[in-house]
């Protein structure tokens, strides 16, 4: 027991927290790839994609600099702050919500298909419903409570699972019961995080222009940076889905989806980074700012070095076990591959554009996610040129993350002072105390 309690920390939570949505999140979509039909899946897909979309520009306009004003605030400040981001939430989605009535109505007009009129008709009322749900995982975050950030996740995305177990089962499963289990369960942790006062919706009664007005200015860099960041990852997808078959874009996506597995530690160490270097910021405390920077960046990338090799020999194995023998022997293992060769740049490049944001330069962040997301689409189109196939859109994501990482380095030189040694030195170091704190700790229970 005592060994249980040593292990569960604000890491490990944040971990498990950052770990529950991926891993269920790919869970659900093998089984939707089992059950439902193709041409269903990929409007799924397209249903992710947009609803996704949607709830970046919220969590760009919003996380950050909600994080970073609440992180070591006085309780009224921070309740200033959270009543702020309260406001600012809902006034983004009533905009969103106008937008999507006229497009539902527009398409009431138009003969759309009957698909393509389900998600636009839900997709309003998916993205309200989740509101609470996404603004208490922000305050759980910034509070470093990540364990009740885990519990919520688990809720919110477990939820989702049990539905589709159901769906399954009763011999239900399509999409449009899919889509209507997506907006109970939001429903569901959403009725959760407001009656267990996490969501802390009371704090808009203590909302000020002022700070409506600072992190409106600070969230205009940082939603820009958001929105090119997902558009960097959906690019590839609506380049394939133009350039060809429909089916390809599956073979295409899983991969994609597979790189959560690296998403999944560079999420959790991110989580619990993000409020050690803002109080560092608001202490003036440029060291340790770096420190944080070059700590976490260098243990992530040293240690996703043997699971990114581990990940290129089993690539077939994995995606067999998750999505099924139609995709295990596609092109989807070799694309997997293709992306283990930049997969170690993950950390230095998302650290690196935290990091900007975190010191008050969200326009540098911003520009560093335009140049990524432009070279991508040039070489995309490169690639399919020379190589007529989806390897082609996979090798241009090298040349996207390299240009990301140069740029990033470059600019954080002229605020911080550290070196790429530094920093593969000081995560050696980190990581092998870690390993040895862990390995006492094993022996010694």
């Amino acid at each position: 027991m005592r060994f249980i309690q040593k292990l569960i920390n604000k890491h490990t939570l944040s971990l498990a927290s950052n770990a529950i949505m991926p891993v269920l999140g790919m869970a659900i979509l093998g089984l939707m790839a089992r059950h439902l039909s193709k041409p269903d899946f990929g409007d799924y897909i397209f249903f992710l994609v947009v609803f996704n979309l949607a709830d970046t520009f919220r969590t760009g306009f919003l996380q950050t600099s909600l994080i970073k004003y609440y992180a070591g605030a006085s309780p009224e400040r921070a309740a200033n702050i959270a009543g702020s981001a309260w406001y600012i939430g809902l006034i983004i989605v009533v905009t969103f919500g106008l937008g999507n009535l006229l497009l539902f109505v527009f398409l009431s007009y138009t003969g759309t298909s009957p698909n393509m009129f389900l998600i636009t008709k839900w997709l309003g009322v998916v993205y309200l419903c989740s509101l609470p749900t996404t603004i208490t995982t922000w305050l759980l975050q910034a509070g470093q409570r990540f364990d009740r950030l885990f519990l919520i996740q688990l809720i919110n995305q477990g939820g989702f699972f049990l539905f589709i177990l159901l769906l399954i089962v009763s011999g239900h499963i399509s999409l449009q019961n899919s889509i209507y289990c997506y907006c109970l369960n939001c429903i569901i942790s959403s009725l959760i995080a407001i009656f267990t006062g996490w969501a802390k919706i009371k704090t808009i009664g203590s909302k000020s222009w002022a700070s409506i007005k600072e992190m409106a200015h600070f969230g205009k860099y940082s939603v820009g940076t958001s929105i090119s960041s997902y558009l960097l990852r959906s690019s590839d997808t609506i380049i394939i889905k133009m350039m060809f078959p429909p089916q390809l874009l599956g073979v295409y996506y899983i991969p994609q989806r597979l790189m959560e597995i690296f998403e999944i530690p560079l999420r959790a160490f991110i989580a619990t980074a993000l409020p050690v270097m803002s109080a560092s910021v608001h202490q003036n405390d440029k060291k340790h700012v770096a420190y944080i920077m070059k700590k976490y960046a260098g243990m992530l990338t040293l240690a996703l070095i043997p699971v990114a090799i581990a990940s290129f020999l089993l690539a077939d194995i994995i995606i067999g076990l998750l999505f099924g023998a139609d995709y295990k022997h596609s092109d989807a293992g070799n694309i997997f591959r293709i992306f283990m060769c930049f997969v170690m740049l993950l950390p230095i490049d998302r650290f690196f554009g935290i990091t900007l944001d975190i010191i008050g330069k969200p326009q540098l962040n911003m520009i560093k996610v335009f140049i990524m997301l432009t070279i991508n689409v040039i070489a995309d189109f490169a690639g399919i040129f020379i190589f007529h196939n989806l390897y082609g859109v996979a090798i241009a994501s090298i040349f996207t993350f390299f240009s990301g990482a140069i740029f990033g380095y470059w600019s954080l030189k002229k605020h911080l002072q550290f070196s790429v040694r530094d920093m593969f030195y000081l995560g050696y170091l980190e990581l092998n105390q870690l390993v040895g704190t862990a390995y006492k700790k094993i022996r010694n229970r």
